[in-house]
């Protein structure tokens, strides 16, 4: 949206339908970034890296929230929060009405593109527990455009219902696996698909997971090679990374059949 706005403008220059001085006006109106007591907002973001800055909600209010939801929605035409609770859902809507709230990802989004067509991000879980995290890497992938399935409750205790995926695993563009406890089954799935897999560790487990660390030094310590780590109960940077190889993979970097076999995918939201 800001890229429109600077080629309308300097196109009226060009074209002599602006003078010098009302373009360099209208110029700091679509300046990149907007001060306000508490925050700086980068609206250059998604003229850098493809997508707006997220507005990560724990430790501010929820008037905080809100008006930078509404500052960042005027400008894109994007939005994302993450780890939101209600108070900071409220907000966020009085100013964007459509945007969707999703407790479990603690997630509130608007704007959100048609999903490309191709092969899709799949978002795995080990347990139920790990829902949450799981989802709020959906909610960041479905906002960058990207297709996205979901598969809950495959863990390695029950190693036959990950194989039961063997075709969905092996038809992804990128794998995004999220386990907690002893963090086991990245390792298994890295061995099982031919796409990219991110590992998410979670702080789900008893005592001696150390509320994740326990799951993360399994994951970096993977015997199976191409397996990637993010930070404990990272689903943002999971997602992140997840839809910005699927984008390349879909544009011509991945020279396979991309889009031969997708799998549709499911929403979570209230």
């Amino acid at each position: 949206m800001m890229q429109d706005s600077l080629r309308t403008i300097l196109r009226a220059v060009r074209d002599g339908h602006l003078a010098v001085e009302d373009a360099h006006r209208e110029l700091q109106a679509v300046s990149p970034l907007e001060t306000l007591p508490f925050a700086t907002i980068d609206h250059h973001r998604a003229s850098r890296t493809g997508f707006p800055e997220a507005i990560f909600c724990s430790g501010k209010t929820a008037i905080q929230v809100g008006e930078i939801a509404a500052r960042m929605w005027e400008r894109s035409g994007r939005l994302l929060a993450t780890r939101a609770d209600d108070e900071h859902a409220v907000a966020i809507r009085a100013v964007v009405p459509s945007a969707r709230h999703n407790p479990l990802a603690r997630t509130v989004s608007a704007g959100a593109p048609t999903p490309a067509a191709g092969r899709s991000v799949v978002v795995m879980t080990a347990g139920t527990s790990d829902l949450p995290v799981a989802e709020e890497a959906i909610e960041t992938v479905r906002m960058h455009g990207e297709p996205v399935v979901r598969v809950a409750d495959v863990g390695v205790a029950g190693i036959h219902r990950t194989l039961a995926h063997q075709e969905t695993m092996t038809d992804a563009g990128v794998v995004v696996v999220v386990a907690g406890m002893e963090g086991a089954l990245p390792s298994v799935v890295g061995g099982l698909t031919p796409a990219p897999v991110i590992a998410v560790p979670t702080s789900v487990g008893y005592g001696a997971s150390f509320d994740g660390l326990t799951a993360l030094l399994g994951m970096l310590n993977s015997c199976a090679p191409g397996v990637t780590v993010v930070n404990i109960d990272n689903g943002f940077g999971a997602g992140v990374a997840a839809a910005r190889i699927n984008a390349l993979r879909r544009s011509g970097v991945d020279s396979g059949s991309a889009g031969d076999s997708i799998v549709e995918g499911e929403d979570a939201c209230a």
